[in-house]
């Protein structure tokens, strides 16, 4: 795959590469790519969240169920 970028964003990826210690621009479009499929999922993530039926409220009390539940040993 090529890509053609004018010399404004050449320059910026450039710059990139450098300050973010990428070795070279393939890196830093790669890196680009996984972190927008991380944002696409999560995304997903809090939509299938918002669209779920409502549960019990997540208040002090679950919360401190939760830990209880988190802290006890597994056998």
């Amino acid at each position: 795959m090529n890509i053609s970028l004018p010399r404004h964003l050449k320059s910026f990826v450039d710059e990139q590469i450098v300050g973010r210690g990428y070795g070279t621009s393939s890196e830093y479009v790669r890196a680009l790519i996984r972190a927008d499929q991380d944002r696409q999922g999560l995304r997903k993530l809090l939509l299938d969240g918002a669209e779920s039926p409502r549960t019990a409220a997540a208040d002090e009390s679950y919360f401190r169920d939760l830990k209880r539940r988190v802290r006890k040993p597994s056998r």
